[in-house]
């Protein structure tokens, strides 16, 4: 793995945090990481799986339950219920 700087977790997509959370879980799986640098990585950790579960959030915000009236015909939409 490079040296180089980490992209902050704020500009980076879903996909691109999870893919790096993925990465993270399995290195402190692993065992093999200095002390220093598995708090470090579980630091980043957390903040990647903050991340997600923001942007989770809002793509299911947006997702909408279309309605249909007694005909079948379509009316509306309105927000989806997740609970």
């Amino acid at each position: 793995m490079t040296d180089t700087p980490a992209k902050p977790v704020a500009d980076l997509s879903f996909e691109e945090a999870l893919r790096e959370l993925e990465s993270i879980v399995q290195k402190l799986e692993r065992g093999d990481v200095p002390l220093q640098e598995s708090i470090s990585q579980y630091e980043r950790g957390e903040a990647l799986r903050n991340h997600c579960d923001t942007l989770l959030k809002a793509a299911e915000a947006k997702v909408e339950k279309i309605r249909r009236g007694n005909d079948g015909q379509t009316v509306g939409t309105e927000p989806l219920d997740v609970e």
